[in-house]
């Protein structure tokens, strides 16, 4: 039997989040069978070397657990087809959009995200998204290049205002040894933040369980006893203090959707002017006006939450050689980080 498919909408955190495509329950009357072949017969068009390589990447799993080809379905089971691309709800049309492009090979794309630019189309953004731009791209290079993908491979994304790296498959053995590597969280990715408060430790952890807030579904909460949402876990040291702010390197050991956002606001620390989590208000600091204003022109120079995806290292999917991407922080961040650093020093002169 095929279920109906109840796919939420395209997330835009930092996340590798898996979205389901397909979904059986197997009859009750079905004999013992190897997974492979029986959705061989389940889903249109599917050879059985892609099933192999989508269970060799995760993406196939049987009552939440992903499994191997030869796993042998049994009554009652409950398959599920999961990819990193969510099901499409438009026509996806390319338009010519610029975006910087660090790295090209014929297996994969390394670009350094504007902040702004929503990454997948959704309600309220059909057009305009690096998605559109992506496919211009690969329009205009695929006469030259035989195994592209015929839409470029997200295997994961950033949210629309965070700035910095992402990779992109060209091909499907690099899509499926990118998904896979995102799935085993092997993939190496460091962030910077600027968050409200002084830190009281150079370098900790932040764990707990993160999902949707049962109060708005439009952000995530932290669940500390993990009754809801899934595990995550976010290293971050101190690279630069300012008194009432404090400059993070963030490394993710898992990517949940705006994972460091809301493991930031959990700890008390939110991201600096992170209007969902409530870091676009004065939350340290003194009462003078002239404080007050400081932060406003802060908050004009950067008008998004600081945070950007600096560094990205993973396997490459030929030559099985680790590759390792690093971006200069963005001008907005950098302008309002040396602004700190002048406030710091200006202080330190009247005390």
């Amino acid at each position: 039997m095929i279920e109906k498919e109840k796919i939420p909408e395209p997330s835009q955190g930092e996340s590798e989040e898996l979205y389901e495509h397909f979904r059986f329950t197997v009859d009750p009357g079905q004999s013992l069978l190897r997974i492979d072949k029986y959705l061989v017969n389940k889903i249109e068009n599917a050879s059985r070397s892609r099933i192999q390589n989508a269970a060799a990447s995760g993406a196939i799993l049987v009552d939440g657990k992903a499994v191997k080809p030869n796993y042998k379905v049994k009554p009652g089971n409950i398959i599920s087809i999961v990819l990193p691309e969510p099901v499409r709800y438009y026509e996806l049309t390319p338009e010519k959009i610029p975006f910087d492009i660090v790295y090209e090979d014929s297996e994969l794309l390394i670009i350094n995200k504007r902040a702004g630019m929503v990454v997948h189309p959704a309600h309220g953004n059909l057009s305009g998204t690096l998605m559109n731009a992506l496919l211009f791209h690969f329009e205009t290079i695929r006469h030259k290049e035989k195994n592209l993908l015929a839409v470029p491979g997200l295997v994961h994304r950033i949210d629309k205002n965070t700035s910095g790296l992402m990779v992109i498959a060209k091909t499907e053995p690099a899509q499926i040894s990118l998904a896979k590597q995102f799935f085993d969280h092997t993939i190496e990715r460091k962030y910077l933040a600027l968050v409200w408060g002084d830190l009281k430790e150079d370098k900790g952890t932040i764990t707990g369980h993160i999902g949707r807030s049962l109060k708005n579904r439009q952000v995530m909460d932290v669940f500390p006893e993990g009754e809801h949402g899934k595990p995550a876990v976010t290293h971050y040291k101190v690279a630069e203090r300012f008194g009432y702010v404090t400059l993070v390197e963030c490394k993710l050991e898992t990517g949940r959707t705006h994972q460091i956002r809301a493991h930031f606001k959990y700890i008390g620390h939110p991201l600096f002017n992170d209007e969902s989590y409530g870091g676009n208000k004065i939350l340290k600091g003194t009462t003078f006006t002239k404080y007050k204003q400081f932060i406003e022109n802060c908050f004009t120079l950067l008008p998004r939450q600081a945070l950007h995806a600096k560094t990205l290292g993973f396997i490459h999917p030929v030559g099985r050689k680790k590759v390792l991407f690093d971006s200069e922080l963005p001008q907005d961040m950098k302008v309002v980080i040396e602004k700190w650093r002048k406030y710091v020093v200006a202080r330190k002169e009247l005390n």
